[in-house]
């Protein structure tokens, strides 16, 4: 049998060559399920039946889910490259009203959902022709005598929408030969061994819980352990119990889901030796939280890139996560990456500049390219990913904002991000952020907003000590003019802080 799809010829091969090897473990701990790489073929085919006799769909169709990670979600993404289908995995933590407007500019043809999700369905279902729970994707199928279309590798498989942080979301487009790309890089990265057991918790309807380890790792052949969701004791359990062999050698953290497993009552105690690394799929990183996981023998690697560069793009290696601890790292061996100035020329090494990046592994492009911000950020292949950083001698790269983020304050360049990294562990604070906010002197001057964590140092927290604290770490010309506390931040579904809502909140206090 031969596939023409090379991604789900992938699979099959492995479904012939290690067929009793562990694919997938699935749930929470103490509530799993196993899927050997046979049985996760065996249910490709009949979800490929599914999708193709019982909903008729064909090549080029778009087939969106709703709903927690979930194993098939990942057998349907295969059954998809196998049709010539697009996948749309969608953000579940998007409000009824933020789905429809994904719904209508992607038209799917069906929407695969969970039993969480139902209530929402039945509102969307105007926004969609065809609807169905995921678990009837195997038990009304049948794989038998199935036509499959011709399939290539450049045909697009895979659509996901950013989070809209500064607009309406847009459809980042994939093609199967992209997925593959970056598994390559993401091999590169990692370095993955057949020992190798990855645990998953990342939502995997964003291309860094997706795209990072998990189809990767699938795709070299390598265990992975799947939770439907984030949580840190259910993380922490999975690392350290059970026999050694069969506990997790990689995972995935975000600076959010770092935070929240370092602030857990368990973090000091619970064995972590199985973990050779973990990779953060952020642009920055509070270095206190990396020197706590080197601290327990954990080095963190980082992969840079965004919804539309696959995501990896620029790796820092576990073997130089101390040495270069801040740095993004270096770009994959078939990415290529420049500095450019506000003019798009490229800088010197050293300065300062628009992180672009080029490479089999980055998006066709938007989902229809139907308004003008849909085309901003791709020019002749080039993404333009709207971070600011520099290479070093070595040209290892440092993210040090956002270009949009940036506050000019009486003509000095201020970065956020360096006035929050400063504030990463201090005492009684929870989580901050700083945006720019108008001046009629400086033009614009930087604002702190603080969450107080339910402590009693948090209910101590007080603006004379945040600001003492920054006077001693940074330039005086950076320090916040204002420092606001909230009751939280609003938030990506990621947990990324959303600036721009964040900034305007900040606006109308001042009206």
């Amino acid at each position: 049998m031969s596939e023409s799809s090379k991604l789900a010829q992938g699979f099959w091969d492995l479904s012939l060559h290690q067929p009793e090897k562990l694919a997938i473990r699935f749930g929470m701990p103490g509530q799993t399920e196993d899927f050997d790489f046979a049985k996760f073929w065996r249910r490709v085919e009949r979800v490929t039946g599914h999708l193709q006799v019982t909903h008729g769909l064909k090549l080029g169709q778009r087939v969106a889910w709703l709903g927690l990670n979930h194993e098939l979600q990942l057998v349907t993404l295969v059954a998809c490259a196998r049709l010539g289908l697009i996948f749309m995995p969608l953000n579940f933590r998007l409000a009824v009203a933020e789905l429809q407007v994904v719904l209508q500019d992607a038209k799917p043809s069906i929407l695969i959902h969970d039993e969480w999700h139902a209530n929402a369905v039945v509102t969307l279902a105007s926004d969609v022709p065809q609807s169905c729970r995921l678990e009837s994707l195997i038990t009304t199928s049948s794989a038998k005598n199935l036509a499959l279309p011709a399939v290539d590798d450049g045909l697009d498989v895979l659509l996901v929408y950013t989070s809209g942080t500064t607009g309406l979301p847009k459809g980042a487009v994939h093609s199967q030969a992209a997925l593959l790309a970056n598994a390559k890089a993401s091999d590169e990265a990692h370095g993955f061994k057949p020992t190798d057991i990855v645990l998953s918790t990342l939502p995997l309807f964003h291309v860094g819980g997706l795209c990072i380890q998990t189809l990767p790792a699938l795709l070299a052949g390598v265990s992975v352990h799947l939770q439907p969701r984030f949580d840190a004791s259910a993380w922490l359990t999975g690392v350290s119990q059970g026999e050694l062999a069969q506990r997790p050698t990689l995972s995935l953290l975000v600076p959010a889901t770092m935070r929240a497993v370092l602030d857990h009552a368990q973090w000091p105690s619970l064995d972590l030796q199985s973990l050779r690394g973990i990779m953060a799929g952020s642009s920055t990183l509070p270095e206190a939280y990396l020197e706590k996981f080197h601290e327990r023998g954990v080095p963190v690697g980082q992969i840079y890139g965004s919804t539309e560069t696959g995501p990896v793009s620029v790796i820092l290696k576990f073997q130089d996560a101390i040495q270069r601890m801040g740095f993004a790292g270096w770009p994959h061996a078939n990415l290529e990456l420049q500095l450019r100035n506000s003019e798009g020329h490229v800088v010197n090494q050293g300065e300062t500049g628009e992180v672009c990046v080029r490479g089999p592994n980055v998006m066709r492009g938007y989902w229809l390219a139907t308004s003008q911000a849909a085309g901003e950020g791709l020019k002749d292949g080039w993404f333009h990913t709207g971070d600011m950083g520099y290479l070093d001698a070595t040209g290892c790269l440092q993210i040090v904002g956002r270009n949009k983020d940036m506050i000019i304050s009486g003509g000095e360049n201020i970065y956020p991000a360096e006035i929050e990294n400063a504030l990463a562990t201090f005492p009684g604070l929870l989580e901050c952020a700083v945006v720019g906010l108008p001046d009629e002197r400086w033009g614009e001057v930087p604002v702190l907003a603080l969450v107080r964590a339910l402590t009693a140092e948090g209910r101590q927290l007080s603006e004379t000590a945040v600001k003492a604290h920054l006077e001693a770490k940074i330039a005086r010309f950076k320090l916040p003019r204002r420092v606001v506390f909230r009751e939280e931040l609003p938030k990506s579904a990621l947990g990324k802080v959303q600036k721009p809502i964040l900034q305007q909140q900040l606006m109308a206090l001042n009206s």
